[in-house]
C-alpha cells in the first residue's frame, strides 16, 4: 500500500516541476527611453568637462546616458531628465556622437523573469 502512494507523490512532484527544478522565464522587454533635448546641444572640442542634460521620456531611477557608445556618470531628476558628465576626453575632437538613454534590465527571481534593458534611439551631439 505504501509503495502505489510513494510511487504517486514522486510522479506528482516530477510532473508539476517540484522535485528540484526551475522554471527558466525569459525576461520582459524593458520600457524603452525617448530623448528629445540635449542641453547644451554642442560644445567646442576640447573645452572641458561639462554636464550634459538630456530630456525625454520613460527614464527609470537607474537611467544611464550614453556618450559616443560609453556609459557616463548620470544622476536622475525624475522621468524625465537626466544629467550626465562629460569628461574632456570624451570631446577631445571634433564630430558628431550618438547619445541615447539606457533603462538598465530588472534582475528575476529564482523562476527568472524580470526585464531586459532597453536603450533609446540615438540623439546626434555635435563636438565643434
Amino acid at each position: 500500500m505504501k509503495l502505489p502512494l510513494v510511487l504517486l507523490l514522486t510522479l506528482a512532484l516530477v510532473g508539476c516541476g517540484g522535485y528540484g527544478t526551475k522554471s527558466n522565464m525569459p525576461p520582459q522587454p524593458g520600457t524603452t527611453p525617448t530623448v528629445s533635448n540635449l542641453n547644451p546641444p554642442s560644445v567646442v572640442a576640447n573645452s572641458g568637462q561639462f554636464s550634459l542634460v538630456v530630456t525625454g521620456t520613460n527614464f527609470n531611477g537607474n537611467a544611464v546616458v550614453n556618450f559616443n557608445g560609453m556609459a557616463m556618470t548620470t544622476t536622475s531628476g525624475g522621468t524625465t531628465k537626466l544629467t550626465a558628465t562629460i569628461p574632456n576626453s570624451a570631446i577631445a575632437t571634433s564630430g558628431n556622437v550618438p547619445v541615447t538613454v539606457t533603462n538598465p534590465g530588472t534582475p528575476g527571481g529564482i523562476y527568472g523573469g524580470g526585464t531586459s534593458p532597453a536603450t533609446s534611439m540615438p540623439m546626434t551631439f555635435m563636438i565643434n
